[in-house]
């Protein structure tokens, strides 16, 4: 079994793109999930979840009960070793610092040795207190993590666990500004990442994108082994997004996340009338035009996204969508079931709403 730190605000979000990278993902603490198994090399190209490690056990949010469970668990490993403590959110007013010295202690006392800059192991300690937001474990929609009415029971939890893998945390060096080709209200990479990565992107996956912009949300479904088609009406962003990918995915060594980056091709086109076949590609993801863009060369704004979502239907058996509002009751009236819906605040005028949906069964 393991434990993963979730990153972001919303945990039912993180632990929905986690899935990609894991099984039997349930809530453990604010912050911490629960998983049966992960995959090492999906698990690196997660945005929301920081880290795997495998679970020695969990105890109460108390540096006591960290070095109780400690003293006695089974360890069955030789070597040197660090620890790494974290006290989540800051919810728990531990000391990191003293909690991996004395940590440290309890593990030299059981015969390793420490190395704090190349450790054979690394021994990790999340400590977290909250209200536990377990809304996916009820089968119903996910809302804001900030919903008062979806907090679940109080909970004190310590996790100790050897770390198993890290996600790549190089997000910083694709923000829109930096990237050859900008323009404002482009989503940041961190979001596109987790949405791909909740679409399945991966490789032997093609992610398509029809109304893909500057091309960010390609980007990111690339760099995590996708092959990735993109459409666009404006041949500003189509020439735009060229650029974008030919920077970030052109190159013959292996992305960040460690696989090889998927192949590219982006043309002018109108996402209501896709030049691709039925059932050809395996999923689909678009960020939905917000309020200030919706005059959209000759279509308003909400035949645009019917028409897409129906040509996405078309052409796939899941999707997911980024908007400024719910298209929700869109989506099933044009063959898609609601898998689960989230709320991220952007800044005070802007929430992005984010659909993921799947093939009517």
């Amino acid at each position: 079994m393991y434990f993963l730190e979730l990153g972001g605000e919303d945990d039912a979000f993180a632990r929905c793109e986690s899935r990609q990278a894991a099984t039997g993902v349930r809530p453990l603490a604010p912050g911490l999930a629960l998983a049966n198994a992960i995959s090492n090399d999906r698990l690196r190209g997660l945005a929301y979840t920081h880290r795997a490690s495998s679970l020695l056990g969990h105890t109460d949010a108390s540096l006591e009960s960290a070095r109780a469970l400690l003293e006695t668990a089974s360890l069955e490993r030789t070597g040197s070793v660090a620890v790494r403590a974290t006290d989540v959110h800051g919810s728990s007013g531990i000391s990191p610092t003293r909690t991996e010295r004395e940590l440290g202690s309890v593990l030299v006392e059981r015969g390793f040795s420490v190395d704090l800059d190349d450790p054979d192991h690394v021994l990790r300690a999340a400590f977290s207190m909250g209200q536990l937001d377990d809304r996916d474990e009820q089968g119903d929609l996910f809302e804001a993590a900030d919903d008062e009415s979806s907090g679940g029971e109080s909970v004190s939890v310590c996790a100790l666990g050897w770390l198993a893998a890290e996600s790549v945390r190089d997000f910083g060096s694709r923000a829109p500004t930096d990237k050859p080709f900008f323009q404002p209200g482009s989503m940041d990479p961190l979001l596109a990442r987790a949405v791909v990565n909740i679409a399945g992107a991966g490789p032997g996956r093609t992610v398509l994108d029809p109304m893909c912009g500057t091309g960010g949300v390609l980007v990111e479904a690339g760099l995590v082994g996708a092959d990735v088609l993109g459409t666009d009406a404006q041949a500003k962003m189509v020439a735009g997004a060229r650029t974008n990918l030919a920077h970030f995915l052109d190159d013959s060594s292996p992305s960040p996340t460690g696989v090889s980056c998927g192949d590219w091709h982006v043309a002018r086109g109108d996402g209501t009338r896709l030049p691709v076949a039925d059932s050809s590609v395996d999923s689909v993801v678009f960020d939905a035009p917000y309020g200030r863009q919706s005059k959209i060369e000759t279509h308003r704004l909400e035949d645009l996204v019917a028409g897409a979502l129906a040509e996405a239907r078309r052409v796939a058996d899941r999707a997911v969508v980024v908007a400024d509002r719910s298209w929700a009751s869109a989506a099933r009236d044009a063959g898609w079931e609601l898998e689960a819906a989230f709320e991220r605040r952007v800044h005070r005028s802007l929430t992005r709403y984010v659909l993921v949906l799947s093939a009517k069964s």
